[in-house]
This record gives C-alpha cells, sequence and structure tokens, in this order.
C-alpha cells in the first residue's frame, strides 16, 4: 500500500534520482496546500537541469495557482542560475483535462497523469472491510432515497448550491440534504453565492430562503465530514443513494477525488454531480456504474446547468418513491455493489493504479534522457 505523505519521497523522488538523473523535484508541503511559500524542492546538486514539478493532489487552474507556477520557474532559475533546461514536466491528477494543457502550454511543461485519488481512497479507506463498521447489504432497512452531504459551496464549489436548489424547489420527502447557510471556507452566505444565478433561475432565493438552513443530518450538530475517513454510518445504511458533489464540476478535464469511493466503500450506489465523462471515466479503472436501474445520460450532458437539471430530477424522482420501492431497487442492486466493493479492497484497483504509476514513470524516463 502507497501512503500518501510518503509518496512523493518513497515513490516518485526515488525513482527519479535512480533512473532520471539531474532532475530537481518539487512539490507542496503540507500536502494539498498550493502556497508559493509552501513550495519544497529536492535535489541532490545546483547543477541540475530539469525538473518536475507535482501538482497531483489539487485541481488545475491557472487564474488561482498562477502564483505557484510562477514561483516554480523562478525558483528553478535561480537555483541553476539561468542555465537553460533541457526538460520540465507536470505530473497532475487530471485526465483528459483542457487546464492541464493551457498551463503547459504556458510554461512549457511537458504532462504526465496518474490517479493521485485513487491512491489516496485506497489508504484513507483502507480496513473497513475487516471491521463490523459496515453493515451488510442484505441486512439494510431502506427507507430513505438519498444522501448528499455538503459543506463548501462558495467559490468553484457553489455548483453543489444549485442542485440544492433545483432538489428543493420539487420538494424533498426522505431525502437527506446536509447544506450551510454560510460557506465554511468562503466565509460567503448561500445568498450571496446564488445571486449571480438569479438570471438563470429567478426564484432562487425565494426557493433558498424557503428551507431555514443551515440543514445538518439526524443527530449531528455540525458537519462530520472528512476527507481521510468514512462516515454518516446511520444515516447511509437505510439509503438508497449517495450523491456525491465532487470538487470539480466545470471544464473538459475529469478530476475524481476519494468523495466518489466513499459510497462505494459504504455499499451503496451513487450519483456523480461532476465534470461530462465522469461516470465513463470511473468505469475504466474497472467500477460499475448504475444504467441499468436509472438513467445515467447526465454523465453525457456537456451543458452544465443541464446536467445539474439532469442530476436533480433523478434525486427528486428517487424521493418520490415509496420505502417498499426503495428497498427492492436496493435489492436489485446488490451485485453491482459488491462487485464495486471487492473491486476496490480486494487488489484490481491497487493493481490498475500501480500498472498506470509505473507505465507514467517508464515515459517520464525515456522521455528525460531522450535529448
Amino acid at each position: 500500500m502507497i501512503r500518501t505523505e510518503e509518496i512523493y519521497f518513497n515513490i516518485f523522488k526515488k525513482y527519479i534520482d535512480k533512473n532520471v538523473p539531474k532532475t530537481r523535484v518539487f512539490f507542496c508541503d503540507p500536502p494539498g496546500t498550493t502556497s508559493p511559500e509552501n513550495l519544497m524542492n529536492h535535489g541532490n546538486d545546483s547543477t541540475e537541469y530539469n525538473y518536475i514539478f507535482l501538482h497531483d493532489q489539487e485541481p488545475i487552474f491557472l487564474d488561482t495557482h498562477k502564483p505557484l507556477f510562477d514561483d516554480v520557474e523562478r525558483r528553478n532559475t535561480d537555483i541553476t542560475d539561468n542555465v537553460q533546461f533541457h526538460k520540465k514536466a507536470l505530473i497532475h491528477s487530471e485526465y483528459n483535462s483542457a487546464s492541464v494543457k493551457e498551463v503547459c502550454n504556458v510554461y512549457g511543461w511537458s504532462e504526465y497523469y496518474y490517479f493521485f485519488h485513487g491512491w489516496a481512497a485506497l489508504e484513507w479507506f483502507r480496513g473497513f472491510n475487516y471491521s463490523f463498521r459496515i453493515d451488510p447489504p442484505e441486512s439494510r432497512n431502506i427507507n430513505s432515497s438519498f444522501i448528499c452531504p455538503n459543506r463548501i459551496i462558495g467559490g468553484k464549489r457553489n455548483h453543489r448550491v444549485l442542485l440544492f436548489y433545483n432538489i428543493l424547489k420539487n420538494g424533498v420527502n426522505t431525502a437527506k440534504i446536509s447544506m450551510p447557510s454560510v460557506c465554511p471556507h468562503e466565509n460567503l452566505t448561500i445568498s450571496e453565492i446564488s445571486n449571480q444565478y438569479i438570471n438563470k433561475y429567478p426564484d432562487i432565493q425565494q426557493v433558498l430562503d424557503s428551507a431555514n438552513l443551515p440543514w445538518n443530518f439526524d443527530g449531528e450538530s455540525g458537519h462530520p465530514m472528512e476527507s481521510y475517513t468514512l462516515g454518516l454510518y446511520d444515516q447511509c445504511f437505510t439509503t438508497l443513494a449517495y450523491i456525491v458533489t465532487e470538487t470539480v464540476f466545470s471544464g473538459k478535464r475529469n478530476h475524481l477525488t476519494e468523495k466518489i469511493f466513499k459510497p462505494i466503500c459504504l455499499q451503496m450506489p451513487f450519483i456523480l454531480l461532476s465534470t461530462p465523462h465522469s461516470l465513463e471515466y470511473l468505469r475504466s479503472y474497472g467500477f460499475s456504474t448504475f444504467s441499468e436501474f436509472w438513467n445515467e445520460d447526465y454523465d453525457s450532458e456537456t451543458d452544465d446547468f443541464k446536467r445539474i437539471e439532469k442530476v436533480a430530477k433523478l434525486a427528486n424522482d428517487l424521493d418520490n418513491l415509496s420505502s417498499k420501492e426503495l428497498a427492492q431497487i436496493y435489492k436489485h442492486m446488490i451485485p453491482t455493489i459488491i462487485h464495486n466493493y471487492n473491486h476496490f479492497y480486494n487488489g484490481d484497483f491497487r493493481d490498475i493504479l500501480w500498472k498506470e504509476m509505473t507505465t507514467m514513470l517508464a515515459k517520464l524516463k525515456k522521455d528525460f534522457r531522450n535529448k
């Protein structure tokens, strides 16, 4: 098992020191930060004329991360006393990404991809298959339609507000949704966040005001979500589906995080609010989705508003079913749920990730050694 806090030293730097000589490695520490003052560099001496920058945990936004990217260039120039670099590269975790291509064009980086968050999920959620914390699917009493946890709702994550609005205006019956009144990260009220969408949805503030936010889960005074662990067990084990509202929603790219693996480890079906073709991307790693049971055409919808509306319609359709109907659907989904659970925990997913990573490193080695 790869430990995420050691991945840069035990995997990347060790491989690069041995196989890609005269190459410096840059990354941010603590992991997941993107501020220039957190930028670290590691090499063997000041004569190195190649460098590799690992930006593999956070999504890539040129407008947001430009100070960090500029500092990578500046520091390398300082270290090498303006020596012309032969090779420089970005290692990232966004598949088929227009944002990565834009950044690489600006800085002259070559790009190398691997699925960091797959490794993170394997580490963070390890061991739950050997515990008694996860109720077996066949023993569950399904009586609610879906659960949809939300915490950060501002900035580039305001798609969560739009989904909540589209669900709420059609009514909520048995669904379990959390939604803050103020974004804990951006410190913006939900009214301030939604104001920019009044032209598209004239009633959005009226609908949101009627919700009497915040919404928390039964028995929870705050929001229990943490990236590095599972949770909400009692709520999940009586619920049919888990709506995953991913970090990245817009643009041509696939950037899934540990969030998508929570319902898989909790043995639940899922609906995914992310960029177009994200379900297709997830299936490429061997997981199954649920088109046999409900319409997943939202995954191919490229219009962001329409994609949200399609996910909301699916959610409302499920929420209008009786407890008996929900339980019956879940029963038929159990083989797919177990396949995903076993694929995650029994090594097949790990083997796919390892092959992907070693193939990427071999390509990097070949490219950097070819002058």
